[in-house]
């Protein structure tokens, strides 16, 4: 099953311009996984060396920050939209 991966600006060149790519899996780590197949830079700002993710990117599962649902074992169905939201700081 295909889900919409929605990326933000400053990611769209590491998937070839795309404003969302699609993915296959069960679970938020499933579709990373799918996503490093295909856009392997883009898949390292997402998570670190080890797959956990990073920690200054948020993912955003129909509306919900992954991290409380699950984390990478969040649950994805057909019709789910994910977000990726890079954290912004400054002063």
């Amino acid at each position: 099953m295909a889900v919409t991966v929605h990326l933000p600006s400053m990611l769209r060149e590491l998937a070839g311009g795309a404003a969302e790519v699609t993915a296959s899996g069960d679970t938020l780590g499933e579709l990373l996984d799918d996503i490093a197949t295909r856009h392997p830079t883009l898949e390292r700002r997402l998570r670190d060396e080890s797959g956990v993710l990073r920690r200054y990117v948020n993912f955003y599962v129909d509306g919900e920050e992954c991290r409380r649902i699950g984390g990478v074992r969040a649950p994805v169905g057909r019709s789910t939209e994910v977000m990726v939201i890079p954290s912004v700081a400054g002063g």
